[in-house]
Protein backbone atom coordinates (compact mmCIF):
# COMPACT_ATOMS: atom_id res chain seq x y z
CA UNK A 1 0.00 0.00 0.00
CA UNK A 2 1.37 3.52 -1.36
CA UNK A 3 0.70 6.09 1.90
CA UNK A 4 -0.26 9.50 1.08
CA UNK A 5 -2.11 12.05 3.65
CA UNK A 6 -5.02 11.27 1.61
CA UNK A 7 -5.10 7.84 1.94
CA UNK A 8 -4.37 8.57 5.99
CA UNK A 9 -7.31 10.23 6.29
CA UNK A 10 -8.97 7.46 4.70
CA UNK A 11 -7.76 4.92 7.21
CA UNK A 12 -8.30 7.63 9.47
CA UNK A 13 -12.00 7.87 8.50
CA UNK A 14 -12.64 4.11 8.12
CA UNK A 15 -11.51 2.88 11.55
CA UNK A 16 -13.55 6.13 13.32
CA UNK A 17 -17.08 5.33 11.20
CA UNK A 18 -16.39 1.39 12.06
CA UNK A 19 -15.62 1.95 15.63
CA UNK A 20 -19.27 4.47 16.08
CA UNK A 21 -20.72 1.70 14.16
CA UNK A 22 -19.24 -1.00 16.66
CA UNK A 23 -20.47 1.23 19.75
CA UNK A 24 -23.48 2.63 18.71
CA UNK A 25 -25.16 -0.22 16.43
CA UNK A 26 -23.06 -3.86 16.63
CA UNK A 27 -23.24 -3.77 20.20
CA UNK A 28 -26.99 -3.25 20.60
CA UNK A 29 -27.67 -6.15 18.28
CA UNK A 30 -27.50 -9.62 19.74
CA UNK A 31 -27.11 -12.20 16.90
CA UNK A 32 -26.54 -16.58 17.66
CA UNK A 33 -26.75 -15.24 21.50
CA UNK A 34 -23.41 -12.91 20.74
CA UNK A 35 -22.50 -9.40 19.36
CA UNK A 36 -20.94 -8.87 15.76
CA UNK A 37 -17.91 -7.14 15.91
CA UNK A 38 -17.51 -5.25 12.98
CA UNK A 39 -13.41 -3.97 14.22
CA UNK A 40 -11.57 -7.30 13.72
CA UNK A 41 -13.24 -7.42 10.08
CA UNK A 42 -12.08 -4.06 9.37
CA UNK A 43 -8.63 -4.43 10.50
CA UNK A 44 -8.16 -7.87 8.94
CA UNK A 45 -9.62 -5.95 5.08
CA UNK A 46 -6.74 -3.22 5.58
CA UNK A 47 -4.23 -5.94 6.66
CA UNK A 48 -4.75 -8.41 3.98
CA UNK A 49 -4.98 -5.05 1.81
CA UNK A 50 -1.99 -2.76 2.75
CA UNK A 51 0.11 -5.66 4.37
CA UNK A 52 1.58 -6.37 7.79
CA UNK A 53 2.38 -2.72 8.79
CA UNK A 54 -0.54 -1.18 7.87
CA UNK A 55 -2.86 -4.00 9.45
CA UNK A 56 -0.86 -3.87 12.44
CA UNK A 57 -0.97 0.02 13.16
CA UNK A 58 -5.05 0.20 12.00
CA UNK A 59 -4.95 -2.38 14.52
CA UNK A 60 -3.23 -0.80 17.67
CA UNK A 61 -4.77 2.66 16.21
CA UNK A 62 -8.69 0.90 16.15
CA UNK A 63 -8.29 -0.55 19.77
CA UNK A 64 -7.38 2.19 21.25
CA UNK A 65 -10.25 4.40 19.99
CA UNK A 66 -12.25 1.41 21.11
CA UNK A 67 -10.48 1.41 24.53
CA UNK A 68 -11.44 5.66 24.98
CA UNK A 69 -14.91 5.63 23.63
CA UNK A 70 -16.04 2.89 26.10
CA UNK A 71 -13.75 3.55 28.95
CA UNK A 72 -12.17 0.05 28.80
CA UNK A 73 -9.00 -1.05 30.35
CA UNK A 74 -6.43 0.89 27.55
CA UNK A 75 -4.52 -1.46 25.52
CA UNK A 76 -6.81 -4.89 25.71
CA UNK A 77 -8.20 -3.87 22.51
CA UNK A 78 -5.64 -3.28 20.72
CA UNK A 79 -3.69 -6.14 21.52
CA UNK A 80 -5.81 -8.37 19.70
CA UNK A 81 -6.73 -5.96 16.19
CA UNK A 82 -2.91 -5.08 16.61
CA UNK A 83 -2.37 -9.40 15.79
CA UNK A 84 -5.12 -10.19 13.96
CA UNK A 85 -4.29 -7.43 11.77
CA UNK A 86 -0.44 -8.09 11.55
CA UNK A 87 -1.68 -11.30 10.50
CA UNK A 88 -3.73 -10.79 8.14
CA UNK A 89 -0.99 -8.69 6.63
CA UNK A 90 1.76 -11.37 7.03
CA UNK A 91 -0.78 -13.32 5.09
CA UNK A 92 -0.86 -10.65 2.28
CA UNK A 93 3.24 -10.20 1.72
CA UNK A 94 3.34 -14.31 1.82
CA UNK A 95 0.51 -15.35 -0.33
CA UNK A 96 -1.39 -14.22 -3.25
CA UNK A 97 -5.27 -14.61 -2.83
CA UNK A 98 -6.15 -16.72 -5.70
CA UNK A 99 -9.79 -17.07 -4.79
CA UNK A 100 -12.70 -15.29 -2.89
CA UNK A 101 -13.45 -17.47 -0.75
CA UNK A 102 -9.74 -16.92 1.22
CA UNK A 103 -10.78 -13.04 2.79
CA UNK A 104 -14.12 -14.18 4.04
CA UNK A 105 -12.07 -17.46 5.49
CA UNK A 106 -9.05 -15.66 6.52
CA UNK A 107 -11.14 -12.88 8.32
CA UNK A 108 -13.29 -15.53 10.57
CA UNK A 109 -10.36 -16.90 11.64
CA UNK A 110 -8.74 -13.91 12.96
CA UNK A 111 -11.73 -12.26 14.26
CA UNK A 112 -11.87 -15.42 16.27
CA UNK A 113 -8.13 -15.09 17.27
CA UNK A 114 -8.65 -11.83 18.10
CA UNK A 115 -11.82 -13.05 20.32
CA UNK A 116 -9.44 -15.24 22.10
CA UNK A 117 -6.58 -13.18 22.98
CA UNK A 118 -8.97 -10.46 24.09
CA UNK A 119 -10.62 -13.32 26.67
CA UNK A 120 -7.06 -14.61 27.30
CA UNK A 121 -5.75 -10.95 27.96
CA UNK A 122 -9.04 -10.18 30.21
CA UNK A 123 -8.51 -13.39 32.39
CA UNK A 124 -4.38 -12.47 32.40
CA UNK A 125 -5.02 -8.98 34.33
CA UNK A 126 -7.13 -10.26 36.92
CA UNK A 127 -10.79 -10.20 35.63
CA UNK A 128 -13.01 -11.91 37.92
CA UNK A 129 -15.09 -13.64 35.63
CA UNK A 130 -16.41 -17.47 35.30
CA UNK A 131 -14.97 -19.18 32.68
CA UNK A 132 -16.69 -22.27 30.94
CA UNK A 133 -17.29 -23.97 27.55
CA UNK A 134 -19.40 -20.74 26.80
CA UNK A 135 -16.38 -18.80 26.07
CA UNK A 136 -15.52 -21.40 23.82
CA UNK A 137 -18.84 -21.09 21.54
CA UNK A 138 -18.70 -17.36 22.22
CA UNK A 139 -14.77 -17.24 19.97
CA UNK A 140 -16.95 -19.11 17.24
CA UNK A 141 -19.49 -17.37 16.72
CA UNK A 142 -16.93 -14.65 16.46
CA UNK A 143 -15.70 -15.71 13.72
CA UNK A 144 -18.91 -17.31 11.83
CA UNK A 145 -20.08 -13.66 12.44
CA UNK A 146 -16.04 -12.40 11.00
CA UNK A 147 -16.96 -14.85 7.76
CA UNK A 148 -20.21 -13.09 7.20
CA UNK A 149 -19.81 -9.60 7.89
CA UNK A 150 -16.52 -10.18 5.37
CA UNK A 151 -18.25 -10.55 2.08
CA UNK A 152 -19.69 -6.78 2.33
CA UNK A 153 -16.59 -5.52 4.03
CA UNK A 154 -13.84 -6.33 2.19
CA UNK A 155 -15.10 -5.19 -1.35
CA UNK A 156 -15.83 -1.87 0.06
CA UNK A 157 -12.54 -1.54 1.72
CA UNK A 158 -10.44 -2.28 -1.08
CA UNK A 159 -12.89 0.08 -2.95
CA UNK A 160 -11.76 2.72 -0.67
CA UNK A 161 -8.46 2.13 -0.37
CA UNK A 162 -8.20 1.38 -4.40
CA UNK A 163 -5.90 4.34 -5.24
CA UNK A 164 -3.38 3.18 -2.74
CA UNK A 165 -3.05 -0.61 -3.95
CA UNK A 166 -0.03 -1.75 -5.80
CA UNK A 167 -1.33 -4.50 -6.95
CA UNK A 168 -4.30 -2.54 -8.46
CA UNK A 169 -2.21 0.08 -9.76
CA UNK A 170 0.11 -2.51 -11.57
CA UNK A 171 -2.66 -3.99 -13.14
CA UNK A 172 -4.03 -0.64 -14.56
CA UNK A 173 -0.66 0.30 -15.91
CA UNK A 174 0.26 -3.13 -17.26
CA UNK A 175 -3.11 -3.08 -19.46
CA UNK A 176 -3.21 0.16 -20.44
CA UNK A 177 -6.07 2.42 -20.16
CA UNK A 178 -9.28 0.28 -21.78
CA UNK A 179 -8.00 -2.57 -22.08
CA UNK A 180 -8.73 -5.98 -19.71
CA UNK A 181 -6.65 -8.67 -19.15
CA UNK A 182 -9.61 -10.65 -19.98
CA UNK A 183 -8.74 -11.11 -23.96
CA UNK A 184 -5.05 -11.05 -23.73
CA UNK A 185 -3.12 -12.75 -26.27
CA UNK A 186 -6.05 -14.66 -27.58
CA UNK A 187 -7.74 -10.89 -27.81
CA UNK A 188 -4.63 -9.72 -29.78
CA UNK A 189 -5.33 -12.94 -32.42
CA UNK A 190 -9.19 -11.95 -32.97
CA UNK A 191 -7.93 -8.90 -33.64
CA UNK A 192 -9.66 -7.45 -30.61
CA UNK A 193 -6.74 -5.66 -29.35
CA UNK A 194 -4.47 -2.64 -31.48
CA UNK A 195 -1.19 -3.04 -31.77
Amino acid sequence: MIVTPRIVLRLVLIVFVSVLLQVGFFSQVSVLGSVANLLPVVVVAIGLLGGAVSGAVTGFCTGLLLDAMIGGTPGLASLSLMAAGYLAGRWREGYDIVSSLVPPLLTGALTALAALIYGALTLTLGVDAPVSVLALREVVIQGLLGIVLAVPVFPLVRRILRPALVDESVRARVTGPGRSTRGGTFGMMRGQGSL
